[in-house]
């Protein structure tokens, strides 16, 4: 267990470039607009192999109890609650306020140790920050310019001076066994929803605000023997409709998601069916060549008629996709779980099983014998041989002649032939056709001085009859 130290202040004081200076990531969305950071986001700061310790960020406490703010404000009472350090952040370009006074209180109450940071020194008298800071009653205070990187060193000897070499926080780790499952969709779906059911807990802030999640937050989970890291995202939008910079800079975490995961559980209300968003999403999905899983969130609240509707809905508007498995779930009252995890554990397997070479080539040939390449102009394509060439997804190569000529609907009949001959459930099959080249393109076939007087007797010859 790694020592926790959580950065707590009221909005816009620089916690997130904090964040990101101590952890040397952008894991953290920084902007100017008050509010950016909501959920709580954990990160490690490595000085050396033998002292590391978690850093976890949180949005800023606000003077609201309801709302959005409100749910920020317990998130980031949480972090502190945990952490084995507290650094109280503030800002020293606007000096103390009565939103860092009530902050303080309340961190007196909670008695856990807590270090003065004060940000955003550059371009101020030092001095006479600190004489304005003095009435908090703190003995150290530290300053620091998280922007240019300026007290930082000064800041971690401090805290690793104060941390115990035991701690309260767990370090994401890196296994390779451990199933990504990012959890993508548009916004106002149940995604916060469905990652707080399978974790229980209120790790996530979940609101029928649509866009409440803006980070992209990582959190591990082990369930039934099988570790997992659950992946929140921020909802896809198009992109003509994305004008905020904050908006922005959530969609471009959301792709990174999606890129670094195993499966990707889409999300989609069962109320509304399958719309143009859902569609954008997806094809994000596609893009990627993720393994995949449909969640159809919502669907205890429909009734037997809506239900037949949404079927319908369902198999015109996902027909494209046949090979992606769809869940019936609840994110509100935890049913279909069972089923979702079952599904995401095919979808991973398949994206991930390994084939030997004499066993694709015995495919391919099959998939030949019972189904030629159709004759272009005169010519027929052929598959000489194949061979595995990478898995999430399972890819394979395939050399013959005249593959350009090989028409879309044959690799896709292709695909699903190999899709049906090794059961790959919940995954794309990505096929890479490359032609063997002529090793006389291109080259002038000189005739020698025998072959010409040969030809000239043969031209006389011709002509003489």
């Amino acid at each position: 267990m790694l020592p926790l130290v959580a950065l707590v202040g009221r909005p816009n004081v620089g916690k997130s470039t904090i964040f990101n200076a101590l952890t040397r990531t952008r894991d953290a969305l920084v902007h100017d607009q008050p509010g950016v950071t909501r959920d709580r986001n954990y990160g490690v700061c490595r000085l050396d192999e033998d002292n590391h310790f978690l850093v976890v960020d949180t949005g800023g406490i606000a003077e609201e109890e309801e709302g959005l703010a409100g749910a920020t404000t317990r998130q980031a009472r949480a972090a502190a609650a945990e952490a084995d350090l507290i650094l109280f952040v503030v800002d020293a370009r606007e000096g103390t306020s009565a939103m860092d006074d009530e902050i303080l209180a309340w961190l007196r109450k909670l008695s856990r140790p807590t270090l003065l940071l004060i940000n955003k020194i550059d371009g101020t008298d030092e001095d006479t920050v600190r004489s304005e800071f003095a009435r908090y009653g703190f003995s150290e205070m530290l300053t620091v310019s998280a922007a240019h990187r300026q007290g930082l060193d000064d800041l971690m000897d401090e805290v690793i001076q104060r941390l115990p070499e035991e701690g309260s926080g767990e370090e994401l780790d890196n296994d390779p066994d451990r199933i990504r499952i990012a959890f993508v969709g548009r916004p106002n779906v149940g995604k916060s929803t469905l990652v707080n059911r399978i974790l229980g807990e209120e790790r996530m802030i979940a609101s029928d605000v649509p866009g409440t999640t803006r980070d992209s937050i990582a959190v591990d989970l082990e369930r039934d023997g099988r570790e997992y890291r659950l992946i929140d995202t921020a909802g896809l939008r198009r992109r003509s409709r994305v004008d905020e910079v904050v908006e922005k800079f959530s969609v471009v975490k959301t792709m990174q998601s999606i890129e670094q995961c195993q499966v990707a559980v889409l999300m989609l209300d069962a109320t509304e069916g399958v719309t143009d968003q859902d569609a954008t999403v997806l094809g994000a999905v596609l893009d990627a060549g993720r393994a995949l899983v449909i969640a159809i969130n919502k669907w205890d609240g429909l009734t037997e008629y809506q239900r037949e509707q949404a079927e319908t809905m369902l198999s015109l508007r996902l027909g494209f996709v046949p090979w992606a498995e769809s869940v019936r779930i609840s994110a509100k009252h935890g049913s279909g779980l069972r089923e979702l995890f079952r599904a995401v554990h095919r979808a991973h397997e398949s994206a991930n099983k390994t084939f030997t070479t004499s066993e694709v080539n015995k495919a391919l040939e099959m998939a030949y014998e019972t189904n030629p390449p159709p004759t272009i102009r005169g010519h027929v394509s052929k598959l000489r041989y194949v061979h595995p060439a990478g898995a999430n997804p399972p890819t394979f190569i395939v050399h013959g002649t005249r593959l350009k000529e090989l028409q879309e609907s044959y690799k896709r009949y292709l695909e699903n032939f190999f899709r049906k001959r090794f059961k790959l459930i919940g995954t794309p099959v990505s096929f890479i056709f490359r032609e063997g080249t002529n090793p006389y393109e291109g080259k002038k076939n000189v005739l020698t001085e025998r072959q010409v007087k040969a030809k000239r007797r043969l031209m006389k010859h011709v002509k003489g009859k």
